[in-house]
């Protein structure tokens, strides 16, 4: 006579374990005891608590949770990693406790209030994979929360693991990105693919700065306009500037297999560049030089550092050189105009600063592309976001833009420039041709790519758009706000306005200006308290605001999609 069957259920079990506990209890037992105990009070065990999960099992140094929901062992596991990270953000690195956690969803046993089996097993073999301070989770796992979770996912092909027969694929779960539509996984792309960290300032003066981030700026500006390649973009790599760098999780993050990262000291009339590319896949370095030049030496310099780049990765450089100042000084005043420009669409104090400077930087070579096209943005801003409008400074910030173009007729950003401000004239055709060339001179140049999305948007062309935002967020995967209104636009004169109501309300974006596409969404899904009250949100900032004015300032050419944002205005409030 055969016993009971043993009790089986399905179970989602994440395993967690302090990474390096055995050192840390040698050098401090006590201590370590002790803070372990204050995390798993303070924040461990109420974080399992608060997603549904149940500890069976502590090792000390490691614990087994089971859940219910493999959605809330995920969404727990994140939460733990992040938590971590900010708890231990002013421990010296030696203290701090960091955990490498696995998730499987599987069959278990039950025996009282403990479980085995296969389910537990692979869960900590998994957490045996994970980095410190990351998460594995098993194929099942993948399959059951990619698209009910803000978060990323990579693709860690087949894994063997210990004592399982049969290889298991396994997936990284990575945090959300900024783009609430970046894409679940970041697959390399079908050709090299790099980014260009920010340069580290190793110069006493911290007023290079600007200097040394605008070395990084030009390189990505160079190296991206190269067919061959895949080139993140500035805003991108930016976000990681000041922060410490663990080069193959930032290769990971960003989707690339490349990175170049390097540092700049600049002394009297001497600068010296520190630069090294990194295979993050293959690992080891490509290649790696210091260079030690005068001053005026350094626009030689970033066409060598961007050309030894290419050449490493696809070969010959191919793309027209771009025309560059040749004055120091006015090369420091545009970066810091641009900086500042860059930061403060609608701050008309810093607006007014980097005015300044980019005149300045004009007086010192009145054939400074960069500088020009700078200055026509700023005055367009003015005109977009400083109360009373001239309509002069219209025409004036066009004709900034073409002189931009006439001086470098190579340069991507002109080109785009140049369009968005002959689509604010009427003149379309010639919009849409500038459009094109700005691609076609840069096919990485994403600013580029969102910019003609609004163009084809108000032409009714939605699709196209659409497809032009995404491989925009794929290139800068961290973008600026705009990206995000650019974005929710797209989904409301699509009709997909849950999805706008999504990406409308990420922080970003959402006490901006994008607002009132936020109102109409919500309106078209007839939550209209809701819609009135982020109209009433968005009028206290824009007290002027009216639906006709803005459809008389707006360049649609598609009835159909002017009629759409009218009327989702009206339904939400706003004044005609």
């Amino acid at each position: 006579m055969t016993g009971k069957p043993a009790l089986r259920r399905l179970a989602a079990i994440l395993a967690a374990d302090v990474v390096g506990y055995s050192r840390m209890m040698g050098a401090d037992e006590e201590g370590t005891l002790a803070a372990l105990r204050r995390h798993r009070a303070e924040f461990l065990d109420p974080a399992v608590a608060r997603h549904g999960g149940r500890i069976f099992k502590e090792m000390g140094d490691g614990l087994l949770v089971e859940f219910a929901s493999v959605l809330n062992a995920a969404q727990c596991a994140l939460e733990i990693q992040s938590g971590m990270e900010e708890r231990n953000r002013d421990v010296a690195p030696d203290r701090r406790m960091t955990f490498r956690i696995g998730v499987n969803l599987g069959d278990v046993i039950v025996e009282g209030a403990d479980l085995h089996g296969d389910g537990v097993n692979l869960a900590a073999r998994l957490e045996g994979l994970a980095e410190p301070g990351g998460i594995c989770i098993s194929a099942t796992v993948h399959d059951q929360i990619r698209r009910r979770i803000a978060a990323r996912f990579h693709d860690m092909g087949p894994q063997s693991l210990k004592n399982i027969a049969e290889p298991l694929r396994v997936f990284r779960l990575l945090a959300a990105p900024a783009g609430p539509d970046a894409p679940a996984s970041l697959p390399l792309p079908d050709r090299p693919s790099i980014a260009v960290l920010p340069f580290t300032n190793m110069s006493s003066d911290a007023e290079y700065e600007h200097f040394v981030d605008g070395l990084t700026e030009d390189l990505i500006t160079d190296i991206s306009r190269t067919p061959g390649l895949f080139v993140i973009a500035r805003n991108s790599v930016f976000a990681y500037k000041g922060k410490p760098m663990d080069v193959r999780r930032i290769a990971r993050d960003l989707g690339v297999r490349y990175l170049l990262e390097g540092s700049a000291r600049r002394s009297g009339d001497r600068v010296r560049i520190n630069v090294q590319l990194i295979d993050s896949i293959g690992g080891g370095h490509l290649w790696a030089e210091r260079f030690d030049r005068q001053i005026e030496d350094i626009f030689d310099l970033q066409d060598e550092v961007s050309a030894r780049i290419v050449n490493a990765l696809v070969g010959q450089l191919v793309a027209a050189p771009r025309k560059r100042t040749h004055s120091v000084q006015a090369y420091d005043l545009c970066k810091h105009g641009r900086a500042l420009l860059d930061g403060s669409v609608g701050a008309g104090d810093a607006l007014r600063e980097a005015a300044v400077l980019l005149e300045a930087a004009l007086d010192l070579d009145p054939a400074y592309a960069e500088a020009w096209r700078c200055l026509a943005m700023i005055v367009n801003d003015a005109w977009m976001h400083g109360g009373i409008r001239v309509e002069s400074q219209r025409g004036t910030a066009l004709d900034l833009a073409q002189r931009a173009v006439m001086l470098d007729p190579e340069d991507s950003s002109c080109h785009a420039t140049h369009a968005l401000l002959l689509d604010y004239a009427g003149q379309w055709d010639a919009s849409q041709a500038e459009h094109e060339r700005a691609l076609a001179l840069d096919p990485n140049n994403a600013d580029a790519m969102v910019i003609y999305s609004d163009f084809l948007l108000f032409a009714g062309r939605h699709d196209r758009a659409d497809d032009l935002v995404k491989r925009a967020l794929r290139i800068n995967p961290l973008p600026p706000a705009w990206y995000f209104m650019s974005q929710g636009k797209i989904a409301y004169a699509r009709g997909r306005y849950d999805e706008a109501v999504r990406i409308l309300r990420h922080p970003a974006t959402y006490r901006t200006v994008s607002r009132r596409y936020l109102a109409a969404s919500l309106a078209r899904l007839g939550r209209i308290d809701e819609a009135r009250t982020e109209a009433a949100f968005y009028m206290a900032g824009n007290p002027r605001f009216t639906i006709g004015h803005w459809l008389s300032v707006t360049q649609f050419r598609d009835e159909a999609t002017m009629a759409h944002f009218a009327e989702g205005y009206r339904l939400a409030g706003l004044p005609d």
